[in-house]
């Protein structure tokens, strides 16, 4: 998700916006709120992705936990 989303979303949500520029009112706002959610999202992610178990023995959950992490970071 990246600011272009964030703002589209937003807009489709119906949140205050001026309307001579369709801008969203308190931008910055909305999208930190909208990265804080992102990152709980992730956090719960990794948690689950933490707790399972692979019979194939490819990979590790910690190691995917750690991918879900690190998308914050694009």
């Amino acid at each position: 998700m990246n600011r272009e989303d964030i703002i589209r979303m937003a807009l489709e949500v119906g949140l205050p916006h001026w309307y001579h520029t369709d801008g969203i009112v308190n931008e910055e706002r909305v999208i930190a709120f909208a990265n804080l959610v992102a990152s709980a999202e992730r956090e719960a992610c990794a948690k689950w992705c933490e707790t399972l178990t692979f019979i194939d023995g490819t990979g590790t959950a910690e190691a995917f936990a750690d991918e879900v992490r690190n998308r914050g970071q694009e």
